[in-house]
């Protein structure tokens, strides 16, 4: 089985978001499921000389963008046993950032196009092209409108994974021709149409073959209005092509055994060690040092969607009735950046507020706390409780996406689960779920179960490989 996996970036090529981590993951978990896969994304100018020095160079050409001609070059590199090809422009792509510029839409329908007509050059032919949010969406569109002709191309099939339904890909509907050069009838019948304007995730969705998302319980969720960001209704109508696969975690880069970030390396036979993580790690923050005071971590991007506003909230009120230690690491809206400085300033003694990103001191939060809080509005997956799980940091999250899926409420009478959970978006909800945890944490053994169970918790990638190995056989079956 042959797949292209199409993405804006990848690890360890370029990242800004989760996208990356399953761009750089997935690929290499696939390798193992008798996938031949390779990987497709922009030559981006903010790539490491030591990848661009070392790519080899496949092709020079042109491509048209509507009306004019650009110069396209493809290169070519292998890491990790899987291939990787790179579309270069650097009239578009040598920037100092990834996202964000007026021309984001000529950007990307530019890469979109470059994949499918740059088949022949890479000599690749694809049994499925697996394309992953809006930056790739056209792809869907340009092969069922642009290829059809070509018998090369018209057995590929598409499978189309939204990472996060609230980045659309939204622009003036100028773009259909000035940029996309595509027939406005495209555009007057609603495919690429979105409240007067073009959407290219739309467009992805509708020309799409299946589409998937990141957890099974957000794939549910998504059909609803709430979290539907207007596309519920097309969502419901492709419900029976719609499949939830929740991602994994490199579990050989989040290692507590063989973390170089941490003070200690341990294990769950070595688990007493991850107690000298947190001794080390209140040293460094300047906390009073305890082994056995309860360390409640929040790593996240401080924003209303991760529950702020919860924890706003209700802190207070924690940190005056219980023993905790509240450590943040993050960066997000002045006003939140602004409350939780507050917050140290009035708890001197019990939080430790750092305003920024550290993926060392990341790491050292997940070794060291007891307690992972993520109380999210809605998280298509999220990474932050898989990595606490991994790292023996009990979460407590509210039931939403991936943290439904993938979180499951201790029981003390079966002695199954491996965190706190709660239902409602609600602060006071949070903090029961919160104090539930605690009153656990006061139970030495019982405690000792609960992180047993956490630490067993497989999220690795292995598993999502092997569904995602049963979703291109059902694709190909259809």
């Amino acid at each position: 089985m042959k797949v292209l996996y199409v993405a804006s970036e990848a690890v360890p090529f370029a990242k800004t978001g989760g996208l990356a981590d399953v761009a750089g993951s997935l690929p290499q978990a696939l390798k193992f499921e008798d996938v031949d896969i390779r990987v497709i994304m922009p030559k981006f100018g903010k790539i490491s000389d030591e990848f661009k020095n070392n790519m080899e160079h496949v092709y020079d050409g042109e491509i048209n963008v509507s009306w004019r001609s650009k110069f396209v070059g493809v290169d070519k590199y292998e890491y990790n046993g899987v291939t990787y090809y790179f579309i270069d422009n650097q009239e578009y792509y040598d920037r100092e950032g990834f996202y964000g510029y007026d021309d984001d839409a000529e950007r990307f329908s530019f890469f979109c196009r470059a994949v499918l007509n740059l088949l022949p050059a890479i000599d690749f032919w694809p049994d499925i092209i697996h394309t992953n949010d809006w930056h790739a969406g056209l792809v869907n569109v340009f092969l069922k409108l642009e290829h059809q002709e070509d018998e090369r191309y018209q057995n590929i099939r598409t499978l189309y994974t939204i990472h996060n339904l609230k980045y659309q890909g939204v622009f003036p509907k100028d773009v259909m021709s000035d940029v996309l050069g595509l027939d406005w009838k495209y555009f007057n019948n609603g495919d690429l149409e979105f409240y007067d304007a073009v959407n290219f995730m739309k467009g992805g969705l509708i020309y799409a073959d299946f589409i998937s998302t990141v957890s099974r319980t957000y794939a549910q969720e998504i059909q609803y209005e709430y979290f539907g960001e207007h596309l519920d209704g097309l969502l419901r109508s492709r419900k029976d092509d719609l499949y939830g696969i929740v991602n994994g975690l490199d579990y050989d880069v989040y290692n507590p055994m063989t973390d170089k970030n941490l003070f200690e390396t341990y294990d769950l036979e070595s688990y007493d060690r991850k107690q000298d993580n947190k001794v080390q790690l209140q040293k460094l923050l300047g906390l009073p040092e305890g082994r056995r005071v309860p360390m409640v971590a929040l790593v996240s991007r401080l924003v209303a969607a991760k529950g702020m506003d919860l924890i706003v909230r209700m802190m207070d009120e924690i940190l005056q009735h219980e023993n905790i230690q509240f450590v943040l690491l993050g960066t997000g809206d002045k006003v939140f950046e602004d409350w939780f400085k507050g917050l140290a300033w009035r708890f001197p003694t019990k939080v430790s507020v750092n305003i920024r990103f550290s993926n060392e001191l990341a790491q050292r939060i997940y070794a060291a706390s007891d307690i992972f809080l993520m109380p999210s509005n809605y998280e298509p997956c999220g990474i932050g409780q898989l990595i606490a799980l991994r790292y023996g940091s009990i979460p407590v999250v509210r039931e939403t996406g991936g943290l439904k899926d993938t979180v499951k409420q201790y029981n003390k009478y079966t002695e199954t689960g491996n965190g706190f959970v709660f239902g409602s978006y609600n602060a006071h909800e949070m903090m029961y779920a919160l104090k539930r945890a605690l009153g656990c944490y006061a139970n030495y053994e019982v405690w000792k179960k609960i992180v047993e169970n956490a630490m067993n918790s497989d999220y690795s990638w292995t598993e999502s490989a092997k569904e995602y190995r049963k979703l291109y056989d059902k694709l190909l079956a259809k």
